[in-house]
């Protein structure tokens, strides 16, 4: 640690008003305040940390990533600091760096649940489940009561094929805080899941929180309250939510009833189907493809349970946060792709197009492995914008046109049905196709009986 002079009485008052300032939520004054605290006092390492925690606030990173580091410069003993530092690495997707920062937050500290607890998520995010579940239970062992660690583990637990431990974490946490939004929220989803949608509405009611209300919809569709459905769809609609599962109800309750679909988010999902070859993945010898193959097979990354899938095995964490080049590079020609894909649809009048991700992150992004007999029921993906697929394995051997092909319709996962009426549309991919599409539309993998491997990576891209 560099020593320090004592803060002047100049600076202390620049101090004192940015944190009064900062708790009035008034962070852009704030700032102001401590940059000229540390314009007389370049060593003022608790304005530099506060200057850093207001900067992060507003989610500056960047700036907020300098500010920690200086402090870190003058004070390496500083964790707060570190962790800090982490939870903004993390925001940015750089996993590994921030996984460190974390450690070293709990090297200096080891009794700092928020530690334990940011570097399970860190670690979950990065696919290591077993490792993300015993930092939870660290933090947990600190603080008894920490009601995100235990929803947050319960689900770690779930995608670690322990469905009964999730549950147990699920009620822990909210015989802790009945009314805890995140506990409510995880809870229902797991309900959701599990089919038992009645008991589902209720969390989702509680926790307010993120897409609950397109849930309760779900729920009072799936089991024919159509009233309350319909009632509830209108509210909803009238806000103008740009929600593609909104898009999903309203188009299939549409089409469903023959009404007019008053949503417009993408009211024909099909017409925005993307289909293209990738080169560097479909050439002759690609050593692209051999490295993702090689990362899939043999990388430490854990699996998820997932429960339409059937004779496969999915991947866990976000596969384009890993260190591995191969998936660096990956990402890098999706992202290309969907440039091609917004340039085709451009000027489209949909929110799918009007309102279309300025920047291409990935929200999420997995491997899916199947053999003989695999394959993926019809779902949407609920927190996507737009979704897709790129193919690094086929079967070959086929009794069907369609063996092993993605099927996309305005119907599936089970909803009710009063007629036939709704398009359906196959495509047969090869290796190196990617496929893109509206995270609204129902897609499915058809069943194929080859002994050969069918592989795919996933992924999802929706507006920051």
């Amino acid at each position: 640690m560099k020593p320090q002079r004592p803060p002047s009485p100049a600076e202390i008052q620049h101090f004192n008003q940015g944190i009064n300032l900062a708790n009035a939520n008034r962070l852009e004054e704030a700032i102001a305040c401590y940059q000229k605290a540390i314009a007389l006092n370049p060593n003022f390492t608790v304005a530099l940390y506060n200057l850093g925690t207001s900067l992060q606030a507003l989610m500056r990173l960047d700036e907020a990533a300098n500010a920690y580091r200086k402090v870190l410069a003058l004070d390496p003993g500083f964790f707060e600091a570190h962790g800090n530092l982490g939870m903004v690495l993390q925001l940015q997707g750089k996993l590994i760096d921030a996984i460190a920062s974390y450690r070293k937050t709990l090297a200096i500290n080891p009794n700092d649940a928020l530690g334990h607890y940011n570097l399970a998520t860190a670690l979950r995010n990065q696919g290591k489940l077993e490792e993300a579940i015993a930092s939870y239970v660290c933090a947990i062992t600190l603080f008894p009561n920490y009601v995100d660690a235990y929803a947050n583990m319960g689900e770690a637990l779930f995608d670690f094929g322990k469905p009964d431990e999730a549950v147990a974490n699920y009620r822990q946490a909210l015989a802790i805080a009945p009314d805890n939004a995140a506990a409510n929220y995880k809870m229902g989803i797991f309900l959701y899941d599990a089919g038992e949608l009645s008991a589902a509405i209720p969390h989702f009611q509680r926790s307010k929180m993120a897409d609950w209300r397109e849930r309760s919809l779900y729920c009072l569709y799936k089991t024919e309250q159509y009233d309350a459905f319909k009632q509830g769809l209108q509210l909803l609609m009238a806000e103008k939510n740009l929600s593609p599962f909104l898009a999903t109800l309203s188009t299939h309750y549409a089409t469903n009833f023959g009404e007019t679909d008053a949503y417009d988010f993408c009211k024909n999902p099909l017409d925005f189907v993307y289909h293209n070859n990738i080169t560097p993945l479909s050439q002759a010898g690609s050593s692209l493809l051999s490295d993702l193959l090689r990362d899939i097979n043999f990388a430490e990354i854990a699996r998820r349970k997932q429960g339409r899938l059937h004779y496969g095995i999915q991947s866990s964490g976000n596969l384009f946060r890993r260190p591995e080049t191969s998936f660096k590079t990956l990402a890098a020609l999706i992202t290309l792709e969907v440039e091609k894909y917004r340039a085709r649809f451009a000027g489209q009048d949909c929110e799918l197009m009007k309102s279309f991700p300025d920047q291409i992150e990935f929200s999420s992004s997995w491997y899916v492995k199947m053999s003989s007999g695999g394959h993926l029921t019809s779902h949407i993906h609920e927190e996507g914008w737009l979704s897709g697929s790129v193919y690094l394995a086929i079967p070959q051997l086929k009794t069907g046109a369609h063996d092993g092909s993605i099927e996309f319709s305005t119907h599936g996962d089970n909803y009710p049905q009063k007629h036939q009426n709704f398009p359906v549309q196959a495509i047969a991919p090869v290796v190196g196709d990617i496929v893109l599409f509206p995270s609204s539309l129902f897609h499915r993998t058809i069943s194929f009986n080859s002994n050969e491997e069918r592989i795919c990576v996933a992924f999802d891209i929706k507006p920051a």
